[in-house]
């Protein structure tokens, strides 16, 4: 009986640290820009959804991106990077990733060809602001940090 119990209270005790690993890495709202206006919790929370619903299918539930992301695919087009730590999306400023989700990304790099639509007729200007403070919300602060600095070069708040 003593062993049942110990085992009962050791897993409750490893499923409230792992829920509090995964609570960690998500940011305060107060801590987040993106073009240069503060963010809100209600912000993020509505960033989550419209990105379940919009970008999920390609960009991954997790942000985890397509397999294989950094090899072009048979029809030579790149798969849907990752917007997680471990992808690229970081490296841009919020400027570039709000035009090159709203234009597309030939709406910005002119001949480019990508799976990824624009979704200007698809999601409003807002939407687009929160799903890029949800995607920010998750990155540990060394990215945050240096996406914040491109950010500044690109003449735009973090």
């Amino acid at each position: 009986m003593m062993i049942l119990i110990c085992a009962v209270v050791f897993s409750g005790l490893a499923a409230i640290a792992a829920h509090g690993q995964s609570q960690s890495t998500i940011t305060r709202a107060e801590d987040l820009t993106v073009l240069g206006q503060s963010v809100t919790d209600e912000q993020i929370t509505l960033g989550r959804q419209v990105y379940a619903q919009n970008c999920a299918s390609c960009h991954g539930a997790n942000l985890q991106g397509q397999p294989d992301w950094r090899r072009r695919l048979s029809n030579g087009r790149m798969p849907a990077p990752p917007h997680d730590e471990s992808g690229h999306t970081w490296h841009h400023s919020d400027q570039d990733l709000f035009d090159i989700t709203k234009l597309g990304v030939d709406g910005v790099v002119a001949g480019y060809e990508s799976d990824m639509p624009a979704f200007k007729d698809i999601l409003s200007d807002e939407e687009i602001a929160a799903v890029l403070a949800f995607i920010k919300s998750t990155w540990p602060e060394r990215q945050r940090e240096s996406q914040a600095r491109v950010t500044g070069k690109d003449g735009g708040g973090s």
